[in-house]
C-alpha cells in the first residue's frame, strides 16, 4: 500500500546534499509530489512531499535517509501524511496567490509581525517569504537614508475584505515608516512591458514650472498655485493656464539653464537603465513642458514624450501653451495609445506618478504607483512608494538586488 511522507532536512549547507538524498530516494521508486528548499546563512532547510509504492519502501528510504543525514551533520524528520489531508491540500492549488511586498530603510521584527498578523487577521496564509534587496553588513558606511531593504510575501487565499486589508496596510505604512505593496500573482504581473512616468516630482524633483516662475519674478503665486492643483483642490487645466501665463515675458535661454540643474529622484537611473536591459518601453506623460521632457528623454533614453508646448516668440515666452493641455484625462489617453502601438494589455502597463492629475493613469495601469504621493494619490493608487527611491519599483516586479548585475 502506497504512503505520502513528509520529509524534512535541516542542517549546515553544503555543495550535493540534494543530490544525495534524492539518489536514495530515486533506489526506491519514490515520487516527488511537492519540495522546496531554502538557505539562510549557510544553513539549509529541505522538505519534500512524497509517495513511496509500499510501506516496506518506506521503512527501508527512511533507514537510508536518515543514516546519510546523520553523517552529514543534518537532522532528519519524516511525518507520515493522510490521504484526506493530501487531497485536502491539493484541492486548495486553486486558490488565489497574491504577493505582499515590504519596503523600507531596514526591515525589523516588528514590521515583519505586524504585516504577518494582517495578512492572518484577512484569511490569508503565507506560503513563503523571501529577501529581494541584498545582504546588509553589521558596520557600514551607507547612511539609512540611502539603505534599501525589501522583503516579499508570497500569500494564498481570498482576502476577508480586501479593500479593508490595503485600508489597513496604508495605514501601518504610515505608522511605520514602511510601504506595502499588495498584488495578485498572476502572469500579468511577472510580464509587465511599459512604464509611464510622470515627470515633475516623480522622475525629477522639481516641479519645473515653479523654477521657472521664480526666474520670472512671480515664484510664490505659482507655487501656490501648483500645491493647491496638485492636491486635487484645483482644475489642473485651469490652474495650468493661469500659472503659463505669469510667465509671460521670460527670455528663452532660461530654460536651458533649468535643463542643466534638473536634479533626478533617488533610483531614477538605475530603475530607467535596468528597465531598458529589461526590455521594457518607457514614456514621461507629463503635465510639464516638452523642452524638458526632450532634455531628460536624451539623458536616460525614454522612449516616448508627451507634455505641453511652450508658446515662444521672438526667444520670449508668451504665456501660452501650443495644442490640447496634457492634464489627467489626456495622461490616460496617451498611455492607452502607447499600449495598444506597442500591443500590450494594460495589465502590462505600470504608471508612476504624484499628483492628482496622475489618477487617472494610475486607475487604468495594471500597477499604479504612487510615488512619494500627495495624501489624496496615496490612498486612492492601487499601490505606493515613500520610503525607498524609484529603483523601488523593481521589487514590485519581483527583480532582486543581486539580478541587477547581470542588467548592467
Amino acid at each position: 500500500m502506497r504512503e505520502i511522507i513528509l520529509i524534512t532536512i535541516a542542517g549546515p549547507d553544503r555543495p550535493g546534499i540534494s543530490a544525495r538524498l534524492t539518489r536514495i530516494l530515486a533506489g526506491h521508486s519514490v515520487n516527488i509530489l511537492d519540495i522546496s528548499q531554502a538557505v539562510i546563512h549557510d544553513h539549509l532547510s529541505l522538505g519534500m512531499l512524497i509517495e513511496t509504492p509500499s510501506e516496506q519502501e518506506s521503512a527501508l528510504l527512511m533507514k537510508a535517509a536518515l543514516f546519510a543525514a546523520h553523517e552529514i551533520g543534518l537532522t532528519a524528520r519524516f511525518t507520515p501524511i493522510s490521504a484526506e489531508s493530501y487531497q485536502h491540500w491539493v484541492a486548495g492549488q486553486g486558490k488565489p496567490r497574491y504577493i505582499v511586498t515590504l519596503l523600507a530603510r531596514k526591515v525589523t521584527a516588528e514590521h515583519i509581525a505586524t504585516v504577518s498578523a494582517l495578512v492572518a487577521e484577512n484569511g490569508l496564509n503565507i506560503d513563503g517569504l523571501q529577501r529581494l534587496s541584498g545582504r546588509v553588513p553589521l558596520e557600514s558606511e551607507q547612511p539609512d537614508a540611502s539603505r534599501k531593504a525589501c522583503v516579499e510575501f508570497s500569500v494564498r487565499g481570498e482576502p476577508r475584505d480586501i479593500q479593508g486589508m490595503r485600508a489597513a496596510f496604508l495605514r501601518l505604512a504610515n505608522e511605520l515608516n514602511l510601504d506595502i505593496a499588495f498584488q495578485k500573482d498572476n502572469a500579468f504581473r511577472r510580464n509587465r512591458r511599459i512604464v509611464c512616468f510622470d515627470m515633475d516630482s516623480t522622475l525629477i524633483e522639481h516641479e519645473v514650472i515653479d523654477e521657472l516662475a521664480r526666474a520670472a519674478g512671480v515664484g510664490d503665486e505659482v507655487a501656490a498655485i501648483t500645491e493647491r492643483a496638485m492636491n486635487g483642490e484645483l482644475d489642473f487645466t485651469e490652474s495650468f493656464k493661469a500659472r503659463v501665463a505669469l510667465l509671460k515675458g521670460l527670455d528663452e535661454s532660461v530654460l536651458s539653464g533649468i535643463a542643466e540643474r534638473l536634479q533626478l529622484s533617488e533610483g531614477a537611473e538605475q530603475l530607467i537603465h535596468t528597465l531598458k536591459a529589461l526590455g521594457y518601453k518607457t514614456a514621461i506623460l507629463s503635465g510639464g513642458f516638452t523642452y524638458f521632457g526632450h532634455y531628460l528623454q536624451q539623458r536616460l533614453g525614454i522612449d516616448y514624450v508627451h507634455a505641453n508646448e511652450l508658446e515662444i516668440e521672438g526667444g520670449k515666452v508668451t504665456g501660452n501653451v501650443v495644442g490640447r493641455v496634457v492634464d489627467g484625462q489626456r495622461k490616460a489617453e496617451l498611455l492607452r495609445e502607447i499600449a495598444k502601438k506597442e500591443g500590450v494589455n494594460l495589465e502590462q502597463v505600470i504608471a508612476v506618478g504624484d499628483g492628482a492629475n496622475d489618477l487617472p493613469m494610475l486607475g487604468i495601469a495594471g500597477l499604479g504607483i504612487a510615488f512619494r504621493a500627495k495624501p489624496l494619490v496615496k490612498q486612492n493608487a492601487k499601490q505606493a512608494i515613500s520610503t525607498l527611491g524609484l529603483d523601488g519599483i523593481l521589487y514590485l516586479l519581483g527583480v532582486r538586488d543581486r539580478d541587477l548585475d547581470h542588467a548592467r
